[in-house]
């Protein structure tokens, strides 16, 4: 039987830890495989940066099963038209 593989990408913060926490929980010992990328520490080999790419995630914490990342991790990332929509870099 394979192991289903999960990769969590952290920043090691308040607002990931529980989701590292709750992933684990929920984790087979028997079926799955847990990785934990904690891109503030970074990977020796740059595979943390490489997974990040090839996912697409825009937002942490992310979470990938068997090579797909959630659709709950899939927001897109802040542009800077959004920040000039709300106002940012105009006069006050």
């Amino acid at each position: 039987m394979n192991r289903r593989k999960i990769e969590i990408f952290t920043a090691g913060c308040p607002l990931c830890n529980p989701v590292v926490n709750m992933v684990k929980e929920l984790a087979s010992e028997t079926t799955d495989e847990v990785i934990v990328y904690d891109l503030v520490k970074q990977c020796e080999n740059g595979h943390c940066a490489s997974r990040v790419l090839q996912y697409g995630v825009k937002r942490l914490p992310s979470v990938a099963i068997d090579g797909k990342l959630l659709a709950c991790c899939t927001n897109q990332e802040i542009t800077r038209k959004d920040l000039m929509n709300a106002g940012l870099g105009q006069n006050a």
